[in-house]
């Protein structure tokens, strides 16, 4: 009986959407034509190079709600 009142409960109340700005550091693959080793360093260091998997996000963290 208990279950049913929360769910009535829970359905009578509105749910709001909110807003946040997050921070997410993420660990990808990037991927590069370069001649050497040291050359694909320096490309990819400069933003040169193409993201060959999404990756995983490592840690988020709530910047800030934009919605207050």
């Amino acid at each position: 009986m208990l279950a049913a009142k929360a769910i009535t409960t829970a359905t009578k109340t509105k749910a709001r959407l909110f807003h946040a700005r997050m921070v997410v550091t993420r660990v990808e693959e990037w991927c590069v034509e370069a001649a050497t080793s040291e050359e694909a360093r320096t490309l990819l260091a400069s933003g040169a190079g193409h993201r060959s998997t999404p990756g995983e996000s490592v840690q988020v963290e709530l910047d800030r709600m934009i919605d207050e």
